[in-house]
């Protein structure tokens, strides 16, 4: 909070991202709008993922599709916005990865993500899409997956804080 001065609360002034209504509204609008593709090109059935994911078997290549096609809209988009303008229109910087060499933690990481969505069909975005559903299936997953998080970022932090590496 703030320190006590002469019985007066001093409250440091709120950032502009953390009270922006525009960039809350954004954020539901985007997150509806993905839940919509997903739902509509059906990739929130495990079934349809686990079919993309058997090449060597039943193959379902609905996936390339939807990948295409969010590729086929995002790219011209960020090439032509992203080198142009100096912060976006609803907040203070961009937000764009600074780590461009690929460490242990990022193949664990795709390894350990890749055995999961293997094994189930579902990764996060579908999974909250599929909230809606009301299957009790999701709702372990993705009390599982926020579990996973949070050891994850404890190890994470350990490592760090030590100056191990895996």
């Amino acid at each position: 909070m703030g320190e006590i001065s002469d019985k007066k609360q001093v409250v440091a002034p709120p950032t502009v991202e953390a009270n922006n209504t525009k960039l809350n509204f954004m954020a539901l609008f985007t997150g509806i709008l993905l839940s919509v593709g997903l739902t509509v090109s059906t990739m929130v059935d495990p079934a349809r993922v686990i079919g993309f994911l058997d090449i060597l078997g039943a193959w379902d290549p609905a996936l390339v599709f939807v990948m295409l096609g969010a590729i086929i809209v995002y790219m011209p988009l960020y090439w032509l916005l992203i080198p142009r303008k100096r912060k976006p229109l609803l907040g203070s910087e961009f937000h764009l990865p600074s780590k461009v060499k690929v460490d242990r933690f990022l193949v664990i990481g795709a390894v350990t993500f890749g055995i999961g969505w293997g094994v189930t069909g579902i990764c996060p975005g579908p999974a909250i899409a599929n909230i809606s559903k009301g299957n009790f299936f999701i709702f372990i997953f993705i009390l599982s997956m926020v579990v996973g998080m949070l050891v994850a970022s404890k190890v994470n932090s350990s490592i760090m804080c030590s100056g191990k590496s895996i």
